[in-house]
């Protein structure tokens, strides 16, 4: 290790609808450009890069990167599905922990299309290929509805049906996620609904969800500058922002066996994340302030408290219910809005996080702003598998 890593610089462009964004060039570049600006800090001292996307051909970081500049730099592509983001930064992050670099950027962009997601191969073995059978198992009930929809939906039903936890609940999540997405002028939606309003909605899984409790379809882009501490002094650049603990999880045995939707969507991937980071740190969930975690369904955000240690396994619902995961409870739980309201482009999200953490520890969100943060964690979740959880902290 070659001392603290920093987070000297953050930008992001406000998220949009498919077929109203710019080109992912545009984004990415506009992202990279603002976080320049905002680090003080020229391209030409980058050293190394890390682009992160989904939908797209190869060499796309190259491209969006090429409308900043052409410094001969090594930049590599990275794909991990919603983690994508948050993936760029982890191997940014590496790269400057191990010395191998002093500056690196760690972008992420998204040009989606409408709809569910989807691959766009069918020649070849789909993701989760030979587990697949375990969420199609316990959803043979709503086998018309997309995969996404039945992963998480299905797991949110398990809770219920293991705890008690009611569909009320979840709309209580979406609708926290609105209110607070309407204090971000970055968000995709900042109209303020009720939890009456989301359960309303269009049924999309009679006693399950409504449509309201997904995240939309999104484009966007995001980007981090990561140095050194010594590098950051050197060049006058902030230091008041670092990376104190990181950790990446892929699946293990338990993912699928015994089969369980709860574990298929990634619960002992982020509980074993969150276990590695608070161990490296010497921190635990009672000394966060804020988390932005992955919100893809309010399903998952109630099951991701309950994985990352914010409440015991089992009392989700109360946590939410108690009013501890927003403003005045005890851990304001994405005070972007979330995937939820401020949307979700799949290689930007996990930047996104970053961009907020990073300003609420330097006590710069606004109307957004957490009292008295120290401490931040960013949970990003990508099935087929890798989840990255992060600690900020005040340096």
């Amino acid at each position: 290790m070659s001392g603290k890593v920093i987070v000297a610089g953050v930008g992001m462009i406000p998220f949009s609808k498919p077929g109203t964004s710019p080109s992912y060039t545009a984004m990415g570049a506009e992202a990279v450009r603002l976080a320049l600006k905002d680090a003080g800090v020229g391209y030409d001292k980058v050293q190394m890069a890390f682009a992160g996307y989904v939908y797209g051909d190869s060499t796309c970081g190259q491209t969006a990167l090429y409308e900043v500049g052409r410094t001969a730099i090594p930049i590599v592509n990275v794909n991990n599905n919603c983690s994508t983001g948050s993936t760029a930064l982890y191997l940014a992050r590496a790269a400057v922990a191990s010395g191998q670099v002093e500056c690196a950027l760690a972008l992420g962009f998204e040009q989606m299309q409408a709809g569910a997601l989807k691959s766009h191969w069918d020649d070849r073995p789909r993701t989760r290929a030979s587990v697949v059978h375990v969420m199609e198992d316990l959803t043979a009930d709503a086998a018309e509805l997309p995969q996404a929809l039945r992963t998480f939906g299905g797991a949110g039903r398990e809770h219920m049906q293991k705890y008690g936890t009611r569909m009320e609940t979840f709309a209580a999540i979406r609708a926290k996620a609105s209110r607070h997405a309407a204090n971000n002028p970055l968000a995709l939606f900042k109209n303020v609904v009720r939890t009456e309003d989301v359960m309303n909605d269009k049924v999309m899984w009679p006693g399950v969800m409504t449509r309201l409790m997904a995240c939309p379809p999104t484009c966007g882009a995001a980007a981090a500058i990561i140095c050194s501490e010594a590098f950051a002094r050197k060049h006058g650049l902030r230091t008041d922002v670092a990376i104190i603990a990181q950790s990446m999880t892929t699946d293990p045995v338990a993912s699928f066996d015994p089969p369980s939707l709860i574990a298929y969507t990634g619960f002992y991937m982020a509980q074993a994340a969150a276990a590695q980071v608070y161990e490296a740190a010497g921190v635990g969930p009672q000394d966060l302030q804020v988390v932005e975690l992955h919100d893809c369904f309010a399903h998952n955000e109630l099951l991701t408290y309950e994985a990352l240690g914010l409440c015991p396994v089992g009392e989700g619902e109360r946590f939410v219910v108690d009013g501890d995961n927003t403003y005045g409870g005890q851990i304001v739980t994405n005070p972007s809005g979330g995937l939820l309201s401020k949307g979700h482009p799949l290689g930007a999200t996990g930047l996104a996080q970053c961009y907020e953490l990073t300003h609420q520890l330097r006590g710069s969100a606004d109307r957004r702003q957490v009292e008295g943060v120290n401490f931040a964690l960013q949970h990003n979740l990508g099935l087929g598998g890798a989840c990255v959880v992060t600690l900020y902290g005040r340096n």
